[in-house]
């Protein structure tokens, strides 16, 4: 209160209630994964293919699965692979994630999955195909997966509305590392329940921001930091806070979706 005056979060182009905006939420998903593919473990990870600047945009989901193009692109670049292919568009989604990987020697370790590219290609919501479509009144995570476990024969044809697709590179977890959030787009480590992603053309990576929001999933009313960005976080009143990894955390993101006001706190 003695070094910083805050300053209300509005939205220049919004004609009504130009202080109030979306709170969403992401996290760090925690997944079983194989070095080698195997039964039970056949979706691939993929660390960045060489040609990928080569091609702007480069191949779409839907190529990467069907072109032999593509496929000899990746041939090679498999970090680890997971069973589940929604787990997998979910780590696309999240940008990070953490795997527990069985080493080809039958050892156990857990590795991060950073961000590290993508095929250029926009973000199209998989929950929003599914409502536009008049298949599900529930686009949450877990609506998305309740659809699928019904209609397990569409599970490409789904994966393949979100044309954008991520690569990503490995990083040990060792020591201090392990209790620390991936690095955001500001480039520090993101601390669950306190880190935010926003527009950086509205608020400036490392500003502090009063978030406050109250909903059906959960109540705020904290001290933020803004630390990373997304390709869906666009707009001056708009955030999505970290909550942090594992299932727990994970629950809390693909649910949160309520209204937010935000104030950011300069120096006097």
């Amino acid at each position: 209160m003695q070094n910083f005056q805050p300053y209300r979060v509005e939205s220049l182009s919004a004609s009504t209630s130009p202080a109030n905006g979306l709170l969403t939420a992401y996290f760090e998903p925690v997944l079983e994964a194989s070095r080698s593919a195997k039964p039970g473990f056949s979706v691939p990870l993929y660390g960045l293919p060489a040609n990928l600047k080569s091609r702007s945009p480069w191949y779409s989901r839907e190529e990467i699965s069907k072109l032999p193009a593509a496929q000899a692109a990746l041939k090679g670049k498999e970090i680890a692979f997971i069973a589940d292919p929604v787990d997998a568009m979910v780590l696309h989604i999240q940008g990070s994630g953490r795997l527990w990987v069985t080493q080809n020697d039958g050892s156990r370790k857990q590795i991060r999955l950073a961000f590290a590219g993508t095929n250029d290609h926009p973000y199209q919501s998989i929950g929003r195909w599914l409502l536009d479509q008049n298949l599900t009144k529930d686009a949450t995570w877990p609506g998305i997966k309740s659809w699928l476990a019904q209609n397990p024969k569409r599970t490409q044809e789904l994966m393949w509305r979100n044309p954008r697709f991520v690569f990503f590179k490995e990083e040990a977890l060792t020591g201090p590392d392990a209790l620390l959030g991936p690095k955001g787009a500001m480039g520090v480590p993101l601390t669950a329940e306190r880190s935010i992603a926003v527009d950086p053309g509205s608020i400036p990576y490392g500003s502090a921001v009063w978030l406050s929001s109250s909903g059906p999933q959960v109540s705020l009313n904290r001290l933020v930091f803004a630390q990373d960005t997304g390709s869906a976080i666009l707009g001056a009143v708009r955030a999505d806070y970290f909550a942090g990894s594992g299932d727990a955390a994970g629950e809390l993101a693909g649910r949160l979706k309520q209204d937010m006001r935000a104030w950011v706190l300069l120096p006097r």
